[in-house]
């Protein structure tokens, strides 16, 4: 398992795309910095120059994390998916495969968006006002939204390994992630017991934790953990489960 992660390593550092994703993103940070600094200083009255809203910038962006998850997770479930018939005749398990793409991906992931983290509280304690508590509710509310941002890569990891488009891993991206709470909402509307699970879908959490945020109300919630764990076991489970039984073109 060590050779083979280690030849996907070197797979993995060889996509341009990796460090042109990676790239623009630190650029959007730092050019979102730039626009609240500029406008903070051209007018005294300006009420989104402060730390608070930059941060915020982040916060709400759950869904947009969860779709950039999907550049880096086809980084090696890309193309070089042509290469796992070669791997397997090789001898190297399915396995082996799945969770070896999970696990580099997923580090290389996790490294960015820890990047990007610390990139925007050096940019917003240095450029804007900010009160003590604005860097600790960040990052509580940034632990907030981890499980449901990793659960969202282990679904598109789970479905780049069953094959299925990019095109249809969107859209379902999209629906859980974006829209399943009004869905929700109004289907199970006149079901008593039911008229309220649209209250733990991830994108009624994820605007939950940005109105927290913005409030100063926020706190660490196991709930979140509970769903994005939930859905991240089910996604995996389903996933190895018909990778290892799928042929291999």
């Amino acid at each position: 398992m060590i050779n083979y992660m280690k030849s996907e390593y070197y797979r993995l550092f060889r996509q341009k795309g990796l460090y042109i994703t990676s790239v623009i993103c630190f650029l959007l940070i730092a050019a979102a910095a730039a626009v609240l600094y500029y406008f903070g200083q051209s007018d005294p009255n300006f009420p989104y120059n402060t730390g608070e809203f930059f941060y915020s910038n982040v916060i709400g962006s759950g869904l947009l994390i969860v779709l950039v998850g999907i550049i880096f997770n086809s980084t090696l479930t890309g193309k070089d998916m042509s290469l796992i018939k070669q791997s397997v005749s090789f001898g190297i398990s399915r396995k082996i495969i799945f969770w070896s793409k999970l696990i580099i991906t997923l580090s290389c992931f996790l490294a960015v968006c820890a990047v990007g983290i610390l990139f925007m509280i050096v940019l917003g304690e240095n450029m804007f006002p900010s009160d003590q508590q604005s860097v600790r509710h960040f990052l509580i509310a940034s632990v907030n939204m981890a499980p449901l941002i990793l659960s969202g890569f282990f679904l598109t990891h789970a479905l780049k390994m069953m094959k299925v488009g990019d095109i249809y891993i969107i859209f379902v991206l999209l629906f859980i992630y974006g829209f399943s709470s009004n869905l929700l909402r109004n289907l199970f509307r006149p079901v008593t017991g039911l008229n309220e699970i649209y209250k733990y879908t991830p994108n009624t959490l994820l605007n939950d934790n940005l109105m927290h945020f913005m409030d100063g109300t926020v706190q660490f919630e196991y709930l979140y953990w509970i769903i994005g764990i939930v859905i991240s076991v089910i996604a995996i489970l389903i996933g190895a489960k018909k990778f290892k039984n799928q042929s291999i073109d």
